[in-house]
This record gives C-alpha cells, sequence and structure tokens, in this order.
C-alpha cells in the first residue's frame, strides 16, 4: 500500500507524533551530559536536574519582594494580555470580515484599508504604540490585536466571498434582506473558518506578545525569558519556552475540539 492510502489510527497517530518529541529530549540529554562532562559548569545545556531545581524556586518559593510565586504570576499575566488580544482581535475579524466578505460595496471601499494595515511589520509598530498608550497593559494588547486582525478579517471576508453564489440567490429569491442574509448564510459558515483563523494566529500572537513583555514590562513569560538571559539562565529559559510550547499546543487542540464539537458539519469525518 502507498504512503498516500495509509490511514492513519489514533494510537498510531499519538506513538508517531511522540517519536519526534521523543529522540530530541534524548538528544538534549546526550548533548547536556557531553558539555557537563567536559566543563561541569556549562550553563548553555543545563542538565534536568538543574532546569527541576531552579524551576522549583519560581513555582513554589514566594518572592521576596513581591510575595508572588513567580512562575505562576508570570503565567497568569501572559494569558491575561494574549486573551484579551485574542478576544478583541477574534471579535473584530467576526464583525469587520463578514461585512467585507458580504457586501460588495464595503470590501470595495475597506478591503484596501485592511490589506494596507495587514502588510505593516506589527513589531515596527511597537514603539508607536507605547508612545501613544504609554507603558502600560494597552500597548502590549494592542501589539497582538494590530499583529492578528487583519489576517484573519481578510481570511473570513475571503472565506465568506467564495461562498456559493446559489446560497445567496436562494436567500435572495426567499425574500430575506441584507441582513438576514448575514445572519442565516454567512455566519453560520464563517464560524468554522474563525475559528481556524485564531488557530493559525496563535503562533504569530505568542511572538507579539512575548515581544512585548521583553520590552516593557515586570510580569509575564516573555519578561521572565528576557529577564534572566543576561545571567545565562538557560535552566529558566529553557523550561519556560517548553511552558509555552504546552500552552500554545492546549489552546489549539481546545479551539480543535471546540470547532468539531459545535461545527462538525464542516470536518470530514464529523467529530
Amino acid at each position: 500500500m502507498r504512503w498516500v492510502n495509509r490511514t492513519i489510527g489514533r494510537g498510531q497517530a499519538l506513538l508517531l507524533g511522540g517519536l519526534p518529541l521523543a529522540v530530541l529530549a534524548v538528544g538534549y540529554i546526550v548533548a547536556a551530559a557531553a558539555r557537563h562532562a567536559e566543563n561541569p559548569a556549562d550553563k548553555i545545556l543545563p542538565l534536568p536536574g538543574a532546569m527541576a531545581s531552579a524551576m522549583a524556586a519560581l513555582l513554589f518559593e514566594a518572592d521576596p519582594l513581591s510575595g508572588q510565586l513567580l512562575f505562576w504570576a508570570d503565567t497568569l499575566a501572559s494569558l491575561t494580555r494574549l486573551g484579551m488580544g485574542l478576544g478583541i482581535a477574534t471579535l473584530s475579524a467576526l464583525l469587520v470580515g463578514l461585512v467585507l466578505g458580504a457586501l460588495p460595496p464595503v470590501r470595495a471601499t475597506f478591503g484596501p484599508l485592511v490589506t494596507a494595515i495587514a502588510v505593516i511589520p506589527p513589531i515596527a509598530l511597537l514603539p508607536i504604540l507605547f508612545i501613544v498608550f504609554g507603558l502600560g497593559e494597552t500597548a502590549k494588547v494592542a501589539l497582538i490585536v494590530i499583529g492578528i486582525a487583519p489576517f484573519m478579517i481578510r481570511d473570513l471576508a475571503g472565506h465568506i466571498t467564495a461562498l456559493p453564489r446559489e446560497q445567496v440567490v436562494k436567500a435572495l429569491t426567499l425574500g430575506a434582506s441584507s441582513w438576514q442574509l448575514l445572519l442565516r448564510v454567512a455566519l453560520p459558515q464563517a464560524m468554522p473558518r474563525l475559528i481556524e483563523g485564531l488557530r493559525l494566529s496563535l503562533g504569530p500572537a505568542w511572538v507579539f506578545l512575548i515581544s512585548a513583555e521583553a520590552i516593557a514590562a515586570d510580569v509575564g513569560l516573555g519578561y521572565r525569558i528576557f529577564l534572566v538571559r543576561r545571567y545565562l539562565a538557560m535552566d529558566v529559559i529553557i523550561p519556560y519556552v517548553v511552558w509555552i510550547a504546552l500552552l500554545a499546543v492546549a489552546m489549539d487542540f481546545a479551539l480543535t475540539r471546540t470547532s468539531r464539537l459545535a461545527f462538525g458539519w464542516a470536518h470530514k469525518g464529523g467529530h
């Protein structure tokens, strides 16, 4: 049987997906052990024990200055900023994308503006955002929104524009108004695409969040990574990066399950 015709079961998928991760972990441990055999004080590739010790202090010991458990405080701060940015961007994409995709006059008027905003590198706007909004939370959330909302709007609008013309004609023939067309034809088919666009935006959203926290923050996952880098504290940086990856994977999984449960008709194979 050719590989293109093979069907992978759930158990096989988990095994195959975990294999590269296991190889990567074993390779890291071997490389770290080799470096420490030559230089026990090596900081570039810390051993798992050193990372566990460093993280235990952040996880379970309160900071003398703030009284907080730093790891959990960083996680809460970053997830709060990320959640606000993703929520605003998603709502904006739904409202603007629906109108742009379903109404040609609006698309012709504002489509070029959305495209122009989308091609501007969001990081280049970071100094402007800090000047306009200050160094508080607003600028960090705004960077996430500006970074991902235009892409989500364009993607959703393009999806709605590409809906079969027959559906629009039938709705209009049955007496649907433009408002009813938006709510009963475009909106139901836009929701699975909106969730998919949000999934694809998770990676860039994390990039923008970490960038903003690295420049102006006093708590957050990105702030902590850039704070300890001056001490070459890879025993903290590597676990933090792994934690960010785990959070992103969990969010991606949650969005996938939500889409399949709520809009099973949009996925091949249903649930």
